[in-house]
């Protein structure tokens, strides 16, 4: 047992503070040199983790107190990104539940927390963010209890440490209000209340790989775990592949985790957590072991994805303008690589040689692959959204999500309309007094597309919505379609002020003028169910007649600028968002007018069908 180290995770919900409380960590444990320029946030490190302020990647890092190291894990706060959640919790011995002292415990914490009970993992327990004014310490505390309880928590589990932090000002309190000025006390909690790792440093070698990194100059490293024995720079080991093969490999690089930087290693022992360069080919949840005395650990189990959609080769007449990686063998490849490192993702072959369904935990989840692919110069085209449907005993049976909505009391009727309108059942209702109402809801998860823009709109962006995968339910039969229509262009060219003035009352527009259209392409969000063609490309003729009325000023209401996440939500089954690095488009899937099927004719066949 190595009593020098000790491996943690920080759990919570999106949003409570994880990666604040880490680089106060960080800045308070010595690591950072005083002139260095450090920056907020610093363990998102990903582009799309800093403009969307959340994190993605579950990432390493280390740092000492006194003598002891503490290698923690910083692991995503969204449910759709579950399977990094997953796999950290397979490098650690104890966890740190961090929770908001104003929100409570949301879904997402339920989640990670029951991972955790589940490895016997012993938690320390976080209230964060208590200089809130609505911070509710005593309420969320019991709140807390009766998580863990809920959870069949042990009564050791019960028995867990509280810290009170202020994650922004780098202040933990054993009692609220003593006087604490840094996060001692919160260093103290850890190194008293985890245990140092298990495993015999004289041991057979072993080490589970459970995630990957790349380096420009080293290529493709393996972050592991050693549970047992000793591994040392340059020897000979064995990787036991998941088909059952152990293959030979000379271990070229050895690094140990220090801040944010890794250093070189000649020796690591059990309980240690170390990045290994220049073995290809390895994969996540292979273990490393001795080529003499092979003893392979379990693989990584990881929850089933729930949600499927379908990426195709961009056809549209626009395709190949902007991007870089426009065939179907660059979109294959992609994907391929994007599968070494993300095991929660499955990729299948669809219908058509120039496309692939994707199969994923979450629209968040996909959308990021979408987005991060986007960057890089890839075009592609992505459709609606599908649940993944499984038989079992001749039933067949559909993902069903625990839904929490928090809003202002005064939309509760239209929130239970329309989560009524997608097969969702209330569980519980809480109202703390605050003038907000938290609903609990079981819905069926191709309930939750499209929902939350719906939402958003209905409480006038007031509303917060977590959802958490719960398990599989019989399915429920179809459900209703988009009540609206689109608008959409009948012929090629480029879109004028003056005609758009004349489509506004008939609808919301997702253009502006001097824009390239073409037949089949969406400009717009029809008021009726039906989808309507429309002439974007009209210009103003101009004769020699004067009149009063004729030159009225053109007044263009400002467009609704579709993100990613929302067009993807908008589409219905007959539809395909165009995405290139410039540009997001929504089109028709048939382009051509006179080839497509009616709208009313669809609307009839999928209620024919559910009849």
């Amino acid at each position: 047992m190595n009593k020098q180290i000790r491996n943690i995770a920080i759990i919570a919900h999106v949003d409570h503070g994880k990666t604040t409380l880490v680089d106060t960590m960080l800045r308070q444990s010595g690591i950072f040199r005083a002139n260095e320029a450090v920056v907020e946030r610093v363990m998102d490190s990903n582009d799309l983790e800093r403009e969307r302020g959340i994190t993605i990647l579950a990432k390493n890092t280390a740092l000492f107190f006194h003598d002891t190291k503490i290698n923690i894990v910083d692991t995503p706060g969204h449910s759709d990104f579950g399977g990094e959640v997953e796999r950290a919790l397979r490098m650690v011995d104890g966890v740190v539940l961090l929770v908001d002292a104003s929100e409570g415990p949301l879904p997402q914490t339920r989640y990670v927390l029951q991972k955790a009970l589940a490895a016997k993992l012993p938690p320390v327990v976080v209230l964060n963010k208590i200089d809130r004014p609505d911070a509710r310490p005593e309420e969320v505390l019991n709140e807390i209890y009766d998580l863990f309880i809920d959870l069949d928590a042990t009564e050791d589990q019960l028995d867990f440490p509280i810290v009170y932090t202020n994650a922004r000002a780098g202040v933990a309190h054993r009692k609220i209000g003593d006087d604490s000025r840094d996060l001692l006390p919160l260093f103290e909690a850890i190194v008293a209340n985890i245990p140092p790792p298990t495993g015999d440093p004289a041991g057979v070698l072993q080490l589970q790989v459970t995630n990957l990194d790349y380096s420009d100059f080293l290529g493709r490293l393996a972050i592991c775990r050693v549970f047992n024995g000793r591994l040392n720079r340059g020897e000979e080991v064995g990787i036991s592949k998941l088909d059952g093969r152990l293959i030979s490999t000379k271990i070229t690089k050895l690094f140990t985790f220090r801040g944010l930087e890794r250093d070189e290693a000649e020796t690591v022992v059990a309980g240690d957590i170390v990045a290994i360069a220049g073995v290809e080919g390895i994969q996540i949840g292979e273990t490393l072991t001795s080529l003499e005395d092979p003893a392979p650990l379990e693989p990584l189990i990881i929850d089933e994805p729930t949600l499927a959609m379908v990426f195709s080769v961009n056809s549209s007449p626009l395709s190949g303008r902007e991007g870089n990686y426009v065939t179907s063998r660059d979109l294959r490849d992609r994907l391929a690589k994007e599968l070494l490192t993300n095991v929660s993702i499955r990729v299948e072959d669809a219908d058509t040689p120039e496309s692939f369904r994707v199969l994923g935990r979450g629209e968040l989840q996909l959308a990021i692959l979408i987005e991060t692919m986007r960057r890089e110069g890839f075009e592609l085209m992505v459709g609606k959204p599908e649940i993944v449907v499984r038989t079992e005993n001749g039933k067949k049976l559909e993902p069903v999500e625990r839904l929490v909505i928090d809003i202002p009391e005064s939309f509760i009727g239209i929130i239970m309309e329309t989560i009524g309108s997608r097969r969702g059942e209330m569980l519980k209702m809480s109202n703390h007094g605050s003038g907000r109402v938290r609903l609990d809801f079981k819905i069926p998860s191709r309930g939750l597309i499209g929902l939350r823009s719906q939402l958003l709109t209905d409480t006038r962006g007031t509303a917060l919505i977590h959802s958490i995968f719960e398990g599989w339910m019989e399915y429920g039969g179809d459900m209703a379609l988009r009540p609206t229509g689109a608008l959409v262009a009948d012929r090629p060219g480029v879109s004028t002020a003056y005609a758009l003035w004349g489509l506004q009352e008939r609808g919301e527009l997702f253009i502006g003028p001097v824009i390239e259209v073409y037949e089949g392409m969406i400009v717009g969000e029809n008021s009726r169910e039906q989808d309507m063609e429309v002439n974007v490309t009209k210009e103003k003729k101009l004769t020699n007649m004067r009149s009063s009325s004729a030159d009225e000023a053109i007044r263009l209401i400002p467009h609704r600028q579709l993100s990613l996440e929302q067009a993807i939500e908008f589409i219905a089954d007959d539809e395909f968002v165009e995405i290139t690095p410039k540009s997001i488009r929504l089109r028709k899937k048939v382009l051509q007018y006179n080839k497509r099927p009616r709208r009313w004719q669809e609307i009839r066949a999928s209620q024919e069908a559910a009849n």
